[in-house]
């Protein structure tokens, strides 16, 4: 995690976003010494708002249970023979 300033950001703007695309996270950017905002990755980005889907969210649960009580199916039986 990177923490930029919004001059700096402005300064920089080419550079951040291939730094924060290159390690497909997120940057902080601060305003007079206090974060204000996030450049983020797109596809972290994506992810967070997937998470915030609640139905996305209960499905995880609902996989995350299911694989606990061994009910998994293999590559086979979900692509077939390849």
């Amino acid at each position: 995690m990177t923490v930029i300033s919004a001059t700096t950001l402005r300064n920089n703007l080419s550079s951040a976003i291939d730094e924060v695309s290159a390690s497909s996270e997120f940057m902080l950017v601060t305003n007079r010494g206090k974060v204000k905002t996030v450049l983020v990755d797109v596809e972290l980005f994506e992810d967070l708002l997937a998470l915030a889907n609640s139905d996305y969210l209960k499905s995880i649960k609902k996989a995350r249970a299911e694989a606990e009580r061994g009910e998994v199916l293999s590559h086979t039986e979900v692509f077939g023979e390849l």
